[in-house]
This record gives structure tokens, sequence and C-alpha cells, in this order.
């Protein structure tokens, strides 16, 4: 267990030539995450960095900011037979198919009232969207980014658009599927920190935050996190949660992504291709020429 890649036979055709070939296809399979034993979540993932996501889950919904308030991450007994090290390198007692994992919250940590009105706002089809969803945040991140008068994270343009082929260069299984989103944490000066890759963009985020969770370096203020894809509500929520003051990503942002930036102060950075990008929202952390024309 733990692959990320399988290999399939398929049809090639290339200018009416047909002929077979094996190809290489990333994996997708279910994560069930527990806290404290009750189900809480179910999400499609690519195997690997599972103790990671499922932290880096938890804080995005709140549960978490601190590593100390996490016990311990453990797989769960599945439908597989043996009891060999998974995949993160946690042993399990008796079978396990390594898609279920256990966070155990440390003693004195209160497991929140994690209801449907509670939880899982952060998806697009949730139906609880606009004021509910921007409340929701507000009230359950543990960081401010604006907590200084004078912002501590200040990043050059020409800093920003190296990112994106920072990260293309640092995406290992991507190069050999095809199929994967990435997310990547930088410094100010362009530094690679740390870069995960999955089948789904949020997932690729929570194992970014979740790594830097269990290495206690949560808030994430002093970061860049850049991702493949869009930015969608839920990555903007998933940065504020994480103290991260800088989202960048190579595609649109949503328009509640916009809002939630704006309202808590990230800096909201699109279409980022080249020496090109748009600012949605917290232009302040830029370091740009104020002598350019406005039109």
């Amino acid at each position: 267990m733990g692959r990320v890649t399988e290999r399939r036979r398929v049809i090639r055709i290339r200018d009416g030539a047909v002929s077979s070939r094996p190809d290489t296809l990333v994996v997708e399979e279910p994560l069930e995450i527990r806290l404290n034993g009750k189900s809480l979540a179910i999400t499609m993932r690519t195997p690997g960095d599972d103790f990671a996501l499922a932290a880096g889950f938890l804080v995005s919904e709140g549960v978490l900011a601190r590593a100390d308030e996490l016990a311990n991450i453990v797989y769960c007994a599945g439908a597989t037979s043996g009891g060999a090290p998974g995949p993160d390198g946690e042993q399990t007692t008796g079978g396990n198919s390594y898609n279920v994992v256990d966070v155990r919250l440390a003693a004195g940590v209160a497991v929140p009232d994690l209801t449907l009105e509670r939880n899982f706002y952060t998806t697009s089809s949730c139906g609880l969207c606009g004021k509910a969803s921007l409340d929701a945040v507000r009230t359950t991140a543990r960081w401010s980014l604006e907590a200084a008068a004078e912002p501590a994270l200040r990043i050059a343009p020409e800093t920003l658009a190296g990112l994106p082929d920072r990260l293309r260069a640092a995406q290992r299984v991507f190069d050999r599927t095809g199929g994967l989103h990435a997310a990547a944490l930088f410094t100010a000066d362009g530094e690679l920190l740390d870069v995960r890759e999955d089948v789904g963009r949020h997932n690729a985020v929570d194992k970014v935050v979740g790594r830097a969770l269990q290495d206690g370096r949560l808030p994430l203020s002093s970061c860049v996190l850049m991702v493949s894809g869009r930015a969608s509500f839920e990555l903007a929520q998933k940065a504020v949660m994480a103290g991260i003051p800088v989202l960048a990503a190579v595609s649109a942002p949503s328009s509640l992504a916009v809002d939630l930036a704006v309202e808590s102060g990230l800096t909201l950075v699109g279409f980022l291709r080249g020496k090109s990008m748009n600012v949605y929202a917290g232009a302040h952390r830029l370091a740009l020429d104020t002598t350019a024309s406005a039109g």
C-alpha cells in the first residue's frame, strides 16, 4: 500500500496509427478520517502523507492549530491481512487497508461539536455559501493575518513570477502521470520549503499544512502558498486557517475566495503566468512599482 501510481494498458492512437502500450496512472483511493474514534470525513486522495492530510484537514476545520494539541494519528484496522508498518511509518495491529486514519487529540483538548451546520462548509456544493461561509471562517480562525500594523511579509512580483516554474519542477509524480495537483510553501525570497501532490488540490494543501502542524511551524505567517490550479474559496479558507498571508494560483479565483481574502486580509494572486498576474486582494504585501500606470 501507499502506492502513488499504477500501470494500465491502453490503446494509443497517434495520427491514425494504433498501438497498445502501458500507461502510468495516478492512484485515487478513499481515505476516511476519524476524530477520537468517530467518523468525520471521507475524501478521495492519492495515498501517501495520509497523516499530514488528516492533520491539515483538521486545521482547516478549526480543530487543530498547534502541534501540542495532537496526540497521535494511526491507521485503523481494515480489510487486508498482516500488520506491517503503513505508508506513513505507523505500525498497526491486525489487518489494515491503510484507507482509514484516526486522529487522537491531546489530553485536555476539547472535541468540537462537528455538526453539519458547523462542518463541511468548505465544499462548493454544500449549499452554505456567501455570508455563512465567511462567518464560519472568521469565527474559527486562530490566527490573524493582520495582527501587526505593518505586514511582516512582503514579496516582489518578480519573485512571485518564478514560483510556478519552481513548483512544476518539484512535481515528481506529475511528470509520470500528468494527473496530479500540487501545493507548495515558499519564503518571501522564493525558497521552496515544502511541496506535496495529490489528485485533489484541496488534499495537496492539507498535506502541506498538516506537515507544518506536525513540525510545530504554525502559523505560517512568513510563507507563500502556491497552488497549481485555481484558487477556490476552500483553498483560500485553508490558507487563512493556517495563518498563511499570501495565496498564489496559476488560474482564476472564485468570487467567494476574493470575498474571503478581502475580509481576512489575505493576499490573493491569480493567473500567475510568466511575468503576468492579477492581484485580487492584499496588494499591500507586494513590492509594487507605484509609478506604474493604473490604466
